[in-house]
């Protein structure tokens, strides 16, 4: 089939809710990507950020084909090798000893999470979050109550109650929200769609010493920033302070849909048997999957990887941002690299796309990429440059 001819399929067939450009993607591999008619791209936002290996990477392949022909589902009535090997090993790297529970996408982590805060604080009728502007958390309601943004939130009110929304960075904003019936704060340490910001020094630190204060748990939400996308296992690592859960998706499972909750033992023992569930989560085939890709970080060297990808872009976008008046900022942690426009980073995205450049554009002005780990040094250097000449050549209306 053409693109032309799927796209007629989807306007006749399909719920018109996402805005698409009009390609249609048959193949992958690595960092490119064909579409129907054979043409290639450069994809530096592979799979909105799911495909941190890129696409088919071939461990994660092999381990899939390998599961599906021996079980592909049951419930979590039963034990499964493979969903125990993997929480084991988020377990051991999440710095916290983490107990995990598995679902199928960001979203239903954060459902999780905002459950597992209530079930903790409902001895003192705590069920409060604070959360931050800016933020992102998901499309269910619960989670899109929990996000910071209140151009999501139109249309769809009433939300859930109990959440209040502090300015990202501002610890005392944050200790005035709280109050006695306040049980948890939630942010993601590096807010990805809100435009790639980092927390500002201390920031962090001084929320784990508000939530111990005043006996809050403290979630991090690691859907974006998680699975080596930062260049450690987990964003919140660059810095000084332990969550006491948080939520993953996104590149949990190398691109199959897989989200998880990670949380201390001490307070995930809350979720007992009838709390919460997801049918499909932690099935086997995603737990190979996943397995697959921490095998694949390790044994590749990917976290030290992501590293130099990220400074590499950083340095190349300095080095650009000094001749181009366009660019007003540029901010990276590994490969979350996200670029500041003066103006509208829409146009730019389109107008990489016609280079077969594949990019994102967040928050209005900031154009996103989040490349994936085994990106080579050429098509960095690619990428970047068609970038270059697209912003040198761009004309703001």
């Amino acid at each position: 089939m053409t693109s032309q001819t799927i796209i007629d399929l989807f306007k006749k067939w399909v719920i018109g809710n996402y805005t698409r450009y009009p390609v249609c993607l048959v193949r992958g591999e690595g960092s490119r990507v064909w579409d129907a008619e054979g043409n290639r791209y450069l994809d530096l936002f592979p799979g909105w950020g799911c495909d941190i290996l890129g696409h088919c990477p071939p461990r994660v392949v092999e381990a899939v084909r390998e599961q599906v022909g021996e079980l592909i589902h049951v419930p979590n009535t039963w034990y499964t090798e493979a969903q125990g090997l993997l929480a084991q090993a988020l377990g051991e790297r999440s710095g916290i000893d983490g107990q995990s529970f598995f679902c199928n996408s960001g979203t239903e982590a954060v459902e999780a999470a905002i459950k597992l805060a209530r079930l903790n604080g409902k001895p003192d009728r705590r069920y409060k979050i604070v959360t931050m502007f800016n933020s992102f958390h998901g499309r269910t309601l619960g989670a899109l109550s929990a996000t910071g943004q209140p151009k999501y939130h139109q249309g769809l009110e009433p939300l859930l109650a109990g959440f209040a929304y502090a300015p990202f960075g501002d610890l005392d904003a944050t200790a005035k929200l709280i109050d006695g019936e306040t049980c948890a704060i939630l942010l993601e340490p590096i807010q990805g769609e809100g435009g790639i910001n980092l927390p500002p020094p201390g920031y962090l630190e001084g929320l784990r010493e508000l939530a111990d204060k005043h006996r809050l748990m403290l979630i991090f939400d690691e859907v974006q920033a998680g699975m080596g996308r930062t260049g450690k296992w987990f964003g919140h690592q660059h810095w000084p302070v332990k969550p006491d859960a948080m939520t993953l998706a996104k590149a949990l499972a190398g691109g199959l849909a897989m989200g998880g909750l990670v949380a201390r033992p001490e307070v995930a023992e809350k979720l007992r048997p009838g709390t919460h569930a997801a049918t499909f989560g932690g099935n086997p085939i995603a737990c190979r999957a996943a397995l697959a890709t921490i095998e694949t970080i390790e044994a590749d060297g990917l976290l030290a990887r992501g590293l130099a990808i990220g400074e590499a872009f950083r340095h190349r976008f300095e080095a650009l941002r000094a001749r181009c008046p366009l660019i007003v900022d540029v901010r990276t942690r590994g490969t979350m690299i996200g670029v500041e426009l003066a103006t509208d980073g829409v146009p730019v995205v389109n107008a990489c796309l016609r280079r077969r450049l594949l990019i994102n554009c967040t928050h209005g002005t900031v154009l996103r990429l989040l490349p994936a780990l085994t990106l080579t040094d050429a098509e960095l250097d690619e990428g970047c440059g068609i970038l270059e000449e697209v912003l040198l050549a761009h004309k703001p209306h």
